[in-house]
């Protein structure tokens, strides 16, 4: 247990105390995705910025784990799943701890989706891998996403406000959530919570400026850092945008 928390003070920045988790994730769920060509330059490219972690599926990872800079983390996702799936929100574990440490990995990823007739058994692949990652002295960052029949507005103030609950509940830590947008519920969530708090980026946003004011609300709140991908490698100029999100992500207050 000791390990993982050693392992998790990693994830921050020792100048900004804040996190910026990179997902380049997406390929096994969305296939052929925009930004997907991308990945291996903007790998290439990590040591201009002040990225904490890369998040990695364990394909990807045998190919390009070695060019991630050594001042970032690698954390392998373990959970998988596509869109074509039924039902799509569907994730199942696909990697193991012992393969992930076997990649080099400094921590792991777990995506977990709830409001579903599938979330008693997601919920239970999250606490079997923590436990076991734990075991190994590695920290384990979870995904948790309202998606399903159950869920009317997948941004609704009180189930994001559960889902960070939920996640510190089950022994993850870092809890990665959507923004509400709710800037009253999402503040008193994470400061009921007893582990780092990360905001996702979700699907790309057409408006990047509006994305940023967006993270910037959402860090003034609390939350300790950022889990992004899409709105970062869909982006006109991936290396740009990166550095522009660092910049905001670890300004000074």
């Amino acid at each position: 247990m000791i390990g993982s928390l050693r392992k998790l003070q990693r994830f921050f920045d020792p100048a900004s105390e804040r996190s910026l988790v990179l997902a380049l994730d997406h390929g096994a769920a969305e296939g052929m995705a925009p930004g997907i060509v991308e990945r291996a330059a903007l790998i290439e490219a990590l040591s201009e910025c002040r990225v904490q972690g890369v998040a990695l599926n364990k394909g990807a990872a045998r190919s390009m784990a070695t060019r991630i800079p050594a001042e970032s983390n690698l954390v392998l996702q373990l959970s998988g799943g596509t869109r074509h799936g039924l039902p799509p929100y569907n994730r199942a574990i696909v990697c193991s701890v012992p393969e992930a440490l076997r990649f080099g990995a400094d921590g792991v990823a777990v995506q977990v989706n709830i409001g579903n007739d599938l979330e008693d058994r997601m919920l239970s692949d999250l606490g079997a891998v923590t436990e076991e990652a734990h075991q190994f002295g590695l920290p384990v960052l979870v995904s948790i996403y309202a998606v399903g029949g159950q869920i009317v507005n997948e941004f609704d103030p009180s189930l994001i406000a559960h889902s960070i609950i939920l996640g510190g509940e089950m022994g993850a830590d870092l809890i990665c959530v959507p923004y509400s947008g709710e800037p009253e519920s999402f503040s008193l969530a994470i400061a009921s919570c007893p582990m780092p708090v990360l905001v996702t980026g979700g699907p790309r946003q057409p408006d990047w400026s509006g994305f940023l004011t967006l993270t910037r609300e959402a860090l003034d709140c609390g939350a300790a850092g950022v889990f992004v991908g899409r709105n970062v490698v869909q982006h006109e100029d991936p290396l740009s945008a990166l550095k522009e999100l660092a910049g905001l992500v670890h300004a000074k207050e």
